[in-house]
C-alpha cells in the first residue's frame, strides 16, 4: 500500500533554508537538482496557507477560493527584466474572494528567510480612476480613512507604509489642503513584517489571520470605494 504524503500546516526550517540557498543559487541546474526539496517546501506553504484562508474565511467571504487559486508562482517573467534569475527567493500567496486573480483589495503574504517575510495590504498599483476616486474621497471626508489607519492598534502593528508620493500637490488641489499629505500619495501600502523566529512558531499562521482582520478595515475602504460603490448607483 502506497504511503499518504501528509502536507503539514507549519512551517518549518527546512523551507526556510531551501529558499535562503536558491538566493546563492539560483539557476535551473541546482533547482532540478533539488526540486524533491522545493516540492516539499512548496507543499508544506500550501499547508500552512490552507491554514491561513480558514482562519480569513472567518470574517472575510471568499466564495470559491481554493490555496492553490492564492499562491503565486516561484517562477519569474523574465522577458523585461534585466535580472534573469529564473526564480522568485520567496513564496508568496494572496488572500481575496477567488485567490490572486481577484482583482479586488486583498491580503498579500510574502514568506521570505533573512527577517524579509511580511503582510501587506492596500492601495499598490491603483488605476488613474481608482486613484482619482480615493482623492475625491479624500477631499470630502478624510475622517473615515483617518479613523482607520491612525487608529492605535493599527498603527502599532502597520508601523510601515509603501508607496510613491507625489512631491507637488495632484491636479485640481491646493497646496495648503488640509490632507495634503494623503492627498500627494499614489499608493498607500501597509506592512508587517516578520522575523525568522516568528515564521517558525506554531502559531504564526493565526497570528497572520489576526493582522488580516486588523487591515480588513481598511480594504473594505478600497473596495467599497473602488468596486462596490459602483454596483450600488448601477443597482440603484
Amino acid at each position: 500500500m502506497a504511503t499518504k504524503t501528509v502536507t503539514k500546516a507549519e512551517l518549518t526550517a527546512q523551507t526556510l533554508d531551501f529558499l535562503r540557498e536558491l538566493v546563492q543559487n539560483n539557476h535551473r541546474d541546482w533547482f532540478q537538482a533539488n526540486r524533491k526539496r522545493y516540492e516539499m517546501a512548496k507543499a508544506e506553504f500550501e499547508g500552512w496557507v490552507g491554514r491561513v484562508l480558514t482562519g480569513v474565511g472567518l470574517f472575510e467571504p471568499l466564495p470559491n477560493t481554493d490555496v492553490k487559486d492564492c499562491i503565486f508562482r516561484i517562477n519569474r517573467d523574465i522577458r523585461f527584466s534585466k535580472d534573469k534569475s529564473p526564480y522568485k527567493p520567496n513564496f508568496a500567496a494572496a488572500i481575496g474572494p477567488g485567490g490572486r486573480h481577484s482583482g479586488r483589495i486583498d491580503y498579500y503574504i510574502h514568506l521570505q528567510p533573512g527577517n524579509e517575510s511580511f503582510l501587506g495590504a492596500g492601495m499598490w498599483q491603483p488605476t488613474a480612476q481608482h486613484l482619482s476616486k480615493f482623492r475625491q474621497e479624500i477631499d470630502y471626508n478624510a475622517n473615515e480613512l483617518k479613523n482607520i489607519i491612525e487608529a492605535d492598534a493599527f498603527r502599532v502593528y502597520f508601523p510601515e507604509v509603501w508607496g510613491e508620493t507625489m512631491k507637488t500637490a495632484p491636479k485640481g488641489y491646493s497646496a495648503d489642503h488640509p490632507e495634503i499629505d494623503l492627498l500627494r500619495r499614489k499608493q498607500l501600502f501597509f506592512m508587517h513584517r516578520y522575523t525568522d523566529k516568528e515564521v517558525l512558531k506554531p502559531t504564526f499562521a493565526e497570528e497572520v489571520v489576526r493582522g488580516c482582520q486588523l487591515v480588513k478595515p481598511y480594504c473594505d475602504f478600497l473596495n467599497y470605494l473602488f468596486f462596490d460603490e459602483v454596483n450600488e448607483t448601477v443597482s440603484i
